[in-house]
This record gives C-alpha cells, structure tokens and sequence, in this order.
C-alpha cells in the first residue's frame, strides 16, 4: 500500500513537472525533433530511392530485407559509439547514427510497395503508351504511397522515440532531462518521459495527416478502374 501511494505521488508529480517546466521541456521537444528531422530526412534520402528503385525494377529483394534485419538488429548506443570515434561528440554523430536507424523500415515499405503494385494495372498503363519513367511516376508511385508513407512513419516514430538516447553523446533534446535525475529528480525523469511519449505520438498522427492529403486517391481509383477494364477485354 506504501509503495503503491509513493508510486501515485511520484506520477503526479511528474505532472507538475511538466506544468512547473512547460517552457523548458518544450525547448528540449523542439531540440529532440530538430535532430530527429535531420536523421530522417538523411535516413529518406538514401533509402526511399534505393527502394522505389529496386521495387520497380522487382529486385533486390534481400537488400530490402536485410536493411530491414539490420536496423532492428543494431543497438543505437553501439551505432552512437562507433560514429563518436568519426564524427566527435555532439549533433551530427547523432544524427548520422539515428539516420540508419531509420533507413530499414523507409527502404524496406519503399520496396514492398512498388514492387507490390498489381502487374494488372501496370500492364494496363503500359497499353495505354506509357513510358517506364511515366509508369513510375504517374501509376507505380501513387498506388504505393499509402505505404510508402508507412515507413516514413514507423521510422519517424523509432527514431523521435530512440532519440533521448542521444543525450549521453551531446545531443541534447529531451533527453538530458531523462539521463540526468540528479539534477531533475525522478518525477523530472518520469515527465520527460511521458512527453517523449506524447512528441512520439503527435508525429504519428501528424505524417498519417499528411498522408491522407498528399495522397492520390482519384488517380489510384482511376487507374484501378483501368486495370479492371483490361481485365475484362481479356
């Protein structure tokens, strides 16, 4: 019953923190996603091109599947550690390190998309004239943007989840908070958490936002219906 009371209090008091410190932690969320952001949009770079590439041309399934093994499989401390003795202490070793964090699951959704788009519809564009570079663009790309997008999202969210990490090399964000209960004490520690958590939570539903905007849906049904008819004519 002790216990049970200490635990209650601890996690109210984590509530005060937050409200005690609001300005202080939303300084730290808005470090946290600055080094987050850069890591994906390097982590997008490399592999949203390498998938799409090797979807449309269906190969490489390997490479896809192994980026996947291996962003699971690799713990961020040792991929930190190993870029402290290339980069230094600070911003970027973070950042490059959560950048391949993040590639797997973007290069792996990149490549199940495009290479999962029904060969019904691609064939039926390619009767219809189209180009390699305009099936890509204009069929391949739309149908599998849903889950492209996918991707980006879980590693968007691994990597603004995984980032306190970042703190025990100078990375700042809202982990110095979270490594440092000294200084905060544990109810210090506990909001942080709880807002890394609600950062992690509002990136999801911000990209899932993004997505239903930028996504193609009269295009796809389009050139769905395209397919359907071909289909039939055979």
């Amino acid at each position: 019953m002790i216990a049970d009371a200490a635990n209650a209090h601890t996690f109210l008091a984590a509530f005060g923190f937050i409200y005690h410190h609001a300005g202080f932690l939303a300084h730290k969320a808005l470090e946290q996603l600055e080094l987050s952001g850069a890591a994906l949009a390097i982590g997008a770079a490399v592999a949203l091109p390498v998938g799409i590439a090797l979807g449309h041309l269906h190969r490489g399934s390997g490479i896809a599947i192994g980026a996947s093994i291996l962003g699971r499989a690799l713990p961020i401390i040792v991929l930190i550690a190993f870029f402290l003795t290339i980069l230094g202490f600070g911003f970027v070793n973070n950042m490059v390190a959560l950048a391949v964090l993040a590639t797997g699951p973007m290069l792996t959704n990149a490549y199940d998309a495009v290479d999962g788009v029904e060969r019904d519809v691609v064939e039926a564009a390619r009767g219809m004239g189209m180009s390699r570079a305009q099936l890509l663009t204009s069929v391949e790309l739309p149908l599998a943007l849903p889950l492209v997008f996918t991707g980006v999202r879980v590693a968007a969210v691994t990597v603004v989840a995984t980032a306190p990490i970042a703190a025990i090399a100078g990375g700042g964000g809202l982990g110095d908070v979270i490594v440092n209960q000294a200084s905060y004490r544990l109810q210090g520690v506990l909001g942080a958490s709880i807002c890394v958590m609600l950062l992690s939570a509002g990136v999801w539903v911000a990209l899932l936002s993004l997505q239903r905007v930028v996504t193609p849906h009269g295009l796809a049904t389009r050139v769905k219906h395209a397919g359907d008819e071909r289909k039939e004519l055979l």
